[in-house]
């Protein structure tokens, strides 16, 4: 398995067309280069947060600067830590969704948006990074519908490139260049890579890589593997190539090497230390020492990190019947018994009845002695839990919270 760093592509377009790993807009809408910097933002607020480990703002704003410095893990710790503050709040939901975004878990990421809207969020205010979702769904009118939303609000102009994008996806290149035009009169910096992706997405691969060697002479070579095989992708796929840098290979997907915008030419791989270093500092113990970055010429595919928060899929299982003792974890359970295919079918049912409600929720079977039980989970925390919960009570299904036990096995519903 290669990503784009095989054909010495995580380089060139770092460097010549500014390809990254998209922060969500909530976060790039934050920061600019004639303000303050992400990284100046994060050292803000982590300050703050060595005085007062419950600033709620401060937990907000730093989860926001780790996500526009492409450090996923790090926002969602600081994410959940708000949403312990203040449960009721749609921030830590929205932002938990940009998580999922940035990390290419889509379906993960709308469970959040709904819970965010339902806590008082306008749409309007996550639709930029909920289109993204939409978009690596392949739901391409969907998402374009949310960045329209999101033109006129602090994201705007991060949704307009999005836009851009959606639409050369779509096969709407005239669309997708005048989407750009607002951009490009104010020399938008980033106009430049959005219109060479337009180009290759909708086919005219030439004028993509004379846009490209226009921006970093004799380039074209090495960044054609790239643009040649764009039109070929899925639309999903096309999605995740141009806004996350993730491009499939055979036998899989690779990651491409992406660098947060902003970033030197030189690359680094990020330090896997932070948020041990951010847990450290907010439980008030010594954080462990910095380890040095080593520089690499031909990086290595980039894989995003794993994110332990409410809602996220579980890791892949070799064998999905296979059960395995479980630590203790809070569970939904929306039935019992002793037939597992009734289980199964029951949950057939609900997902057809409910499909936007379930959109990405995984069912889980826990077996023991007195019989079997039908899960939804697991969830980060009580919260997170209840507020679910009410979701099932609306269509009629009254849930139980449940914690299994060090002995309850637990394994993904056969057939899901």
């Amino acid at each position: 398995m290669r990503g784009l760093a095989g054909f010495g592509l995580g380089t060139v377009l770092a460097l010549c067309v500014g390809v990254t790993a998209v922060a969500p807009a909530a976060a790039q809408g934050s920061y600019s280069p004639y303000d303050e910097s992400a990284t100046a933002a994060l050292a803000r607020y982590v300050r703050t947060l060595a005085s007062d480990p419950k600033d709620f703002e401060a937990l907000i704003g730093a989860g926001k600067a780790a996500l526009a410095l492409g450090d996923a893990q790090a926002a969602a710790g600081f994410f959940a830590r708000a949403d312990d503050v203040d449960p009721g709040s749609p921030l830590p939901q929205a932002g938990m969704g940009a998580v999922a975004v940035a990390n290419g878990d889509p379906r993960s990421a709308l469970p959040y948006f709904r819970r965010a809207q339902q806590l008082g969020a306008s749409v309007a205010s996550f639709a930029c990074d909920r289109g993204l979702a939409y978009d690596l769904m392949g739901q391409q009118a969907q998402a374009q519908a949310d960045y329209r939303l999101a033109l006129s609000g602090a994201d705007g102009e991060e949704a307009r490139r999005r836009l851009a994008l959606s639409l050369a996806i779509s096969g709407d290149r005239a669309g997708a260049i005048d989407m750009l035009a607002p951009l490009s009169a104010k020399g938008d910096p980033g106009t430049a890579r959005v219109r060479a992706f337009v180009l290759a997405l909708t086919g005219d691969s030439g004028s993509a890589l004379s846009a490209i060697n226009a921006a970093m002479p004799g380039a074209s070579a090495s960044v054609a593997p790239f643009v040649q095989r764009l039109p070929a992708l899925s639309a999903a796929q096309k999605a995740a190539a141009v806004n996350l840098g993730i491009f499939p290979d055979s036998g899989g997907t690779a990651y491409s090497y992406a660098v947060p915008a902003g970033a030197s030419g030189t690359l680094a791989s990020a330090s896997s230390d932070r948020l041990a270093g951010v847990d450290a500092l907010l439980r008030g113990t010594p954080a462990p020492a910095p380890q040095p970055v080593p520089q690499q010429s031909t990086p290595p595919a980039w894989r995003p990190p794993a994110v332990q928060v409410a809602y996220a899929p579980q890791p892949a299982r070799s064998n999905v019947q296979r059960t395995e003792a479980s630590a203790p974890k809070l569970w939904l359970q929306l039935g019992s018994g002793n037939d597992v295919d009734a289980l199964s079918a029951r949950f057939q049912r609900l997902k057809a009845i409910n499909p936007d409600l379930f959109d990405g929720i995984k069912p889980y079977v826990s077996r023991s002695a007195d019989g079997a039980r039908l899960l939804v989970g697991p969830f980060r925390g009580r919260s997170d839990a209840a507020i679910f919960a009410d979701d099932l009570r609306t269509v009629g299904v009254e849930p139980m919270q449940w914690t299994n036990s060090q002995a309850d096995r637990i394994a993904p519903l056969p057939g899901e």
